[in-house]
């Protein structure tokens, strides 16, 4: 089971969007999105096992990321807004909020994320917080790299990561 669906809240919905390149899982609570989850990280068919979220493609929420999901890729985007609920540790929401800044088709690398942070040596531990980002893409920790400039960690995987900084150089 996916341990962020574990924390969805009754009474939530989802939908399916199907991006370019892979199939996401959207899944929002009253008026915020909550997740967005890769299909290469978890196997819809699964989805039945969590009787507390119904599909609503109607939910207001999950239409409008749909919307904006569909101009980001489709280079008529460059951000999101969508109101968003992220459960997380202070860390992580600290680590997701520089995230939020980083701007379009820019990158920084994991040191630079951790110095914006106050400390230079949590490297791996802001790599831990940017694994645990429930709504990747709409935060972008697809803009995280590392020092070098060699691509690592990304929850649609690294093709899909690749394909989403190339789309934001165009």
């Amino acid at each position: 089971m996916n341990k962020l669906l574990k924390t969805i809240p009754e009474g939530s919905s989802y939908c399916f969007y199907k991006s370019p390149f892979q199939k996401i899982l959207l899944v929002a609570c009253n008026k915020y999105l909550r997740a967005l989850i890769f299909e290469k990280s978890f196997d819809f068919r699964d989805i039945a096992q969590y009787t507390s979220i119904n599909e609503n493609k109607s939910h207001s929420i999950l239409s409008e990321t749909c919307k904006q999901l569909e101009q980001f890729f489709t280079n008529k985007r460059k951000n999101f807004d969508i109101p968003l609920y992220l459960e997380g540790t202070d860390f992580q929401k600290s680590s997701w909020g520089v995230l939020k800044t980083i701007p379009y088709g820019k990158t920084i690398s994991y040191q630079e994320q951790a110095k914006q942070l106050g400390d230079i040596k949590k490297c791996r531990a802001v790599g831990a917080a940017n694994g645990k980002n429930p709504i990747a893409i709409i935060v972008p920790c697809h803009r995280v790299i590392a020092k070098s400039g060699a691509l690592q960690g990304f929850g649609g995987g690294l093709d899909f990561k690749k394909y989403l900084l190339n789309l934001e150089k165009r």
